[in-house]
């Protein structure tokens, strides 16, 4: 017998504002200490299970697969900080990771730049083992003993190598408990600081800790400095940021001179900086906020001169990045990157011979890095003067390097390359890592000092190993575009595995367009969606989304407006009073697939997390008819409701993303017309997955809580899962994210009808 659906009590709660009266039956469901509220929860999770049983089998396979690509025991590549090397390890059957380190050889004083002494050591044979000297510094599977959840928020080691402090979260409410441990003697201090946000860090002396708490919005707003040793009530607040609309964060320049406070909103930055070298000294301003210019900087020394690069967007909306003297920040800059539509800057990292740019063009992240010596004068390193080289990915396995090169995705590889891990300021070596679709994640070094050499300065260090005879050739990945409503060109990034989606293969064959709609030709396809933000949805590697692909479906990503992949503008397009962009974006790009014989509206499923949630609400409100099935992952799709409450957690912040309907009647006026919980309607939907977590505090889980209750009043097959020792990122630990995976892949090769597909062997 079919399981019965939990239908919530209906009780009256009257919103009303600018003159709007809303009645929400299902408001009450908010009252998370409310028994009543758990009951139905837990309810909805029984209901979740017993509709989904008959996928137990394949959600067990589905992790198998995942276990038997994964290299479970595994050892990450060693990065050094100070005298010490660092890396990560992974034993099978454990949780989490293991942090660890092993001495470094000292750095000969005459020589600093030797390239040996920065060298990562070999990879061992066998990595189950460990390395000869090592030392733990930290056991998260110790540390979470005791604990359902568990997830570390900040990770610091003293610049002498004796200090570890550590923030820890067993709620994931993102509240964090700092301790500090004695690396020497395996002490743990007396000193613990709860409540905080994420990000704590030593001063380069190891004396001091700065670390951040917030308000009652959960909204990190008062940075803090603790002397290691001595109790919380000594702790001295060196900045608080009154105003609601902005978060505070700090950090260090990568030189280790300067420490740094970034006062922040969603369109306004302003930095305070400090002499690292007087910890208990002022902060003072660098540039002072201005409404609309965002900035951020980077300490650099460039022909003997020190100067802050400074990446800002003032008369350049796809910004720029200036240099200015430390000692005159207010001085008229010099340009280093001019401002240049389209290309958007990133930020700029200073080392002692190098700069490293990351920007973006063709929708794709890249990197830049220009050599410096006693030689280099400022102006010298003009975007347009011939010192920047862009890092090219030597993509090199099986079916690699192939298409032109050109980026525009016809044959290509769509790469996503970056620097990764490179904490030293005198470093003469770069760390960058790249990926695509189909490429498993690589990590590189390349000796700066022979850049001109091209590949030879280029050593792979590690890619991530992928099992069960895993080839890139395989696969196919390609950049398409649909045309939004308003002539808009769209891009979609494809991925598939060759010989299973007669469309693509056709299209990659060379195949006229005529022949691609061809009766029959269709494949299941699986469309994910954010647009918010300016969040990139860049190229990168899956072992969970081969289970999909290897029983013949298709993985498309629409890059919608509201995004950051094509500039700003892409952004400021797709937010406030334009952010129905994102959903027509949205509904286009599944209506091209359609269109060009791709899949079809009953093998088509659409995934979307966060505010990508709210687009999945919106997108099956406007156009149920082209998803067989939507899943919702911690969905914002009751969005009106949560910003006219500026007592909940980073309201007042999002009011710059999404307008603010509490004091503005136009804004509330067009949020109600795309909120997804008060558009549901009496039609015909999609099967709805819907998942949270109780202890979210970014999407509280009462919206899709709502949400579904609401979907269900008009017949809507709607389930929800809700984790309820977990927050926004789900469930911790790799093995619990694995079986949470599982479980919404099953459900959505159950929508496409693959509950039984037996996955193509390479």
């Amino acid at each position: 017998m079919r399981p019965v659906a939990p239908r919530p009590a209906q009780k009256p709660h009257r919103r009303e504002h600018h003159g709007d009266v809303v009645l929400d039956p299902y408001e009450w469901l908010r009252a998370k200490d409310d028994p009543e509220v758990i009951a139905h929860l837990t309810a909805e999770n029984e209901y979740a299970d017993a509709r989904m049983e008959h996928l137990a089998g394949l959600r067990d396979t589905i992790v198998d697969e995942i276990k038997a690509r994964t290299q479970e025991t595994d050892m990450g590549i060693p990065v050094r900080e100070g005298d010490w090397w660092y890396y990560g390890r992974t034993v099978e059957g454990l949780q989490y990771g293991i942090q660890c380190r092993v001495p470094a050889a000292s750095i000969d004083a005459t020589n600093p730049l030797d390239v040996a002494a920065w060298t990562p050591p070999p990879p061992l044979a066998d990595p189950s083992q460990p390395r000869e000297g090592e030392q733990i510094v930290i056991d998260a599977n110790v540390e979470a003993e005791g604990h359902d959840f568990f997830s570390l928020g900040s990770l610091d080691v003293s610049d002498d190598g004796r200090w570890l402090l550590f923030g820890v979260d067993t709620e994931g409410d993102e509240r964090y408990t700092l301790r500090i441990r004695d690396l020497t003697t395996g002490e743990t201090l007396p000193d613990e600081i709860t409540e905080i946000s994420a990000g704590a860090f030593f001063d380069p002396s190891g004396q001091f800790v700065f670390y951040a708490t917030v308000d009652e919005a959960w909204r990190p707003d008062t940075v803090w400095r603790h002397r290691v040793g001595t109790p919380r009530e000594q702790d001295v607040a060196v900045f608080h940021e009154p105003d609601d609309g902005y978060w505070v964060g700090a950090g260090r320049s990568r030189s280790g001179r300067y420490l740094v406070i970034e006062a922040s909103s969603s369109i306004t930055s302003e930095s305070r900086v400090l002499d690292a070298a007087n910890p208990e000294g002022e902060f003072t301003i660098v540039w002072p906020r201005r409404a609309g210019v965002e900035y951020d900087l980077d300490h650099a020394v460039i022909g003997g001169h020190d100067l802050w690069l400074i990446t800002h967007n003032d008369e350049a909306p796809d910004f720029t990045v200036v240099a200015v003297p430390v000692d005159a920040p207010l001085a008229p800059p010099a340009i280093l990157v001019p401002h240049e539509a389209g290309r958007r800057v990133e930020g700029i990292d200073a080392f002692e011979r190098f700069l490293v740019l990351d920007y973006r063009a063709d929708g794709l992240p890249r990197t830049a890095l220009a050599r410096l010596d006693d030689t280099v004068a400022l102006d010298a390193l003009d975007w347009s003067g011939g010192q920047w080289r862009d890092l090219v990915a030597p993509i090199a396995g099986d079916g690699a390097g192939e298409g032109d090169g050109d980026g525009d995705g016809d044959g290509d590889k769509l790469v996503s390359i970056g620097a990764r891990g490179n904490p030293e300021w005198r470093q003469p070596l770069l760390r960058f890592g790249y990926t695509s679709f189909t490429e498993p994640s690589t990590v590189a070094s390349l000796d700066v000092a022979r850049i001109d050499e091209g590949a030879s300065a280029v050593t792979v260090l590690k890619q991530q190993p992928v099992l069960g005879g895993y080839r890139s050739a395989d696969y196919a990945e390609h950049r398409d575009w649909a045309t939004a409503p308003d002539g808009t060109r769209v891009p979609i990034s494809l991925v598939w595995k060759k010989g299973l989606v007669p469309a693509l293969d056709l299209r990659d064959a060379g195949a006229v367009p005529e022949l691609l709609s061809v009766a029959g030709a269709s494949a299941p396809a699986h469309l994910y969606g954010y647009g918010s933000y300016e969040a990139s949805i860049d190229p990168g590697f899956s072992i969970p989304r081969l289970s999909m692909l290897d029983r013949g479906v298709v993985f498309a990503i629409a890059h919608v407006r509201g995004g950051g992949e094509l500039g700003r503008a892409w952004y400021e397009t797709g937010k406030t009073l334009t952010k129905t962009n994102s959903f027509t974006d949205f509904i286009a790009v599944a209506q091209h697939l359609v269109d060009t014989g791709v899949t079809a509206p009953d093998r088509l499923v659409a995934e979307g997390g966060s505010a990508g949630g709210l687009l999945m609400g919106a997108v099956a409100n406007l156009a149920p008819e082209l998803f067989a099935g939507i899943l919702a992952d911690v969905p914002f799709v009751d969005p009106l409701t949560s910003i006219l409450m500026p007592e909940l957690p980073l309201t007042v912040i999002e009011w710059d993303e999404w307008g603010d309907p509490l004091h503005d009647a136009e804004i509330y006026a067009y949020m109600k017309t795309y909120s997804p919980y008060e558009n549901v309607t009496e039609q015909p939907y999609p099967r709805i997955l819907a998942v949270t977590s109780l202890n979210d505090t970014r999407v509280l889980y009462v919206e899709p809580a709502k949400w579904v209750a609401r979907l269900r009043d008009v017949g809507a097959d709607a389930l929800l899962r809700c984790e309820m020792e977990a927050g926004h990122g789900g469930v911790s630990g790799r093995y619990s994210a694995w079986k949470q995976r599982a479980i919404e892949l099953a459900w959505l090769l159950d929508v496409l009808g693959l509950a039984e597909q037996v996955p193509a062997e390479n």
